[in-house]
């Protein structure tokens, strides 16, 4: 058989839907990713970003950025093991560090690569991970490259958790990972129950807190500082990509933990290093995300005001607690339709179908921004209302 015949296959699937106008995926922008965008120069609310402190054109951002390409070019040419580590990126590592209260911090190239860098370096052979069923396709794609094995847990249960671990070698290493903030459900994961659980079995914690960071507690570190529990995580893992408005990702922990990281990491040895405007717009984000407390207090205030609105209008919004709210629809079809809908009348949302969440369960993933303006939410919420009627979801 004929390597490629799959690609011939699923071809038609993909055709079909554009011609039909359904096809959801790879929507080219003209514009800044902000609050509106334009596309074939009609302008869209954007509510399915993960820009949330709606830094991504911030002036403060851009010249930063600027900066860096006039002192250090446009990037490195090389991994961080070799040539391409930069007096910036240690800056950063020690800045990140700082602020997470931790020892020492490892920067990789993109939040994907760090996942698989930890995992695949940590975890070896008669190691066990043990995951959280809605864990994020990184997560699971890290354990897949280690020789540990793989165990799973459902979704935010500190009882299914527990007997997980209890059925484990008390000789064996032991690592859990969840989401802080699940990337669909908008959910927290539950770290001040799951911790003392992970503590009694000898099982060191890692939380991917990519939609955490910047959102997530009194000064924006997360999950882990929302609930409390900062000096019980072992390893705390972001994004660059969602309130830092760029690209990258990052590990924290104790300083011996992450020099074998630093050591081991394929996803970091083996591939070239953030490049220079990368580093500095981080740093310049960090620097507002500590200084400009206001700017996430208005990302609540617009998510609880969205969350609150669409809730009052009947729409199922499952268990979110944070600024990504999942409208859940059902039937795949219908979802799409949904997105069709919303897409005409200028909301830029994302449809959600299987296998990313279980088969009937399909949703349109909205989220908000600290910038999106009273006059935004005002129109979405006559649009969720129209369109929520139009499909049968609301009376």
């Amino acid at each position: 058989m004929d390597l490629f015949n799959k690609c011939l296959q699923f071809y038609p699937i993909v055709e079909t839907a554009q011609k039909a106008g359904y096809y959801p995926y790879f929507i080219p922008l003209s514009s800044e990713p902000d609050r509106r965008v334009s596309i074939d120069g009609r302008e869209l609310i954007m509510l399915g970003s993960n820009n949330y402190l709606g830094l991504t054109t911030h002036p403060k951002l851009k010249q930063a950025a600027i900066a860096a390409i006039e002192k250090y070019g446009t990037g490195c040419t090389g991994s961080r093991f070799l040539n391409g580590t930069l007096d910036l990126h240690v800056r950063l590592e020690r800045e990140l560090a700082e602020f997470y209260r931790k020892e020492d911090c490892l920067v990789f190239s993109t939040g994907y690569q760090t996942n698989l860098g930890v995992l695949s370096s940590l975890v070896r052979k008669g190691d066990v991970v043990i995951a959280d069923k809605l864990d994020h396709a990184s997560i699971m794609d890290g354990c897949k490259m280690s020789y540990g094995a793989v165990l799973r847990f459902v979704h935010n249960d500190p009882e299914s958790f527990e007997r997980v671990l209890k059925k484990l070698p008390k000789d064996s290493g032991k690592l859990a990972v969840v989401d802080g903030v699940f990337s669909m459900e908008g959910d927290l994961s539950p770290l001040d129950k799951l911790l003392p659980i992970a503590k009694r079995h000898h099982c060191r914690f890692m939380v991917d807190d990519a939609h955490g960071v910047g959102v997530m507690g009194k000064h924006g570190r997360g999950t882990a500082e929302h609930f409390g529990v900062e000096d019980e995580v072992d390893l705390v893992m972001g994004t660059f990509s969602k309130s830092f408005a760029t690209i990258g990702g990052y590990v924290v922990g104790d300083h011996k933990t992450i020099t074998f990281i630093r050591h081991q990491a394929r996803s970091l040895i083996f591939s070239a290093s953030i490049p220079p405007p990368s580093v500095a717009t981080v740093l310049a984000a960090l620097e507002i995300i500590r200084t400009e407390p206001q700017r996430r207090e208005r990302l609540w205030k617009n998510a609880r005001r969205m969350l609150a609105g669409l809730k009052k209008m009947g729409y199922d919004t499952g268990t979110s607690v944070t600024p990504i709210i999942p409208l859940h629809i059902g039937e795949d079809m219908k979802t799409l339709n949904f997105w069709r809908a919303l897409f005409d009348g200028g909301i830029f949302a994302n449809p959600v179908l299987p296998p990313a969440v279980p088969p009937n369960r399909s949703l349109i993933r909205t989220s908000y921004m600290a910038t999106h303006t009273d006059e935004d939410m005002d129109a979405a919420l006559e649009m969720f209302r129209g369109v929520g009627r139009q499909f049968g979801l609301l009376e």
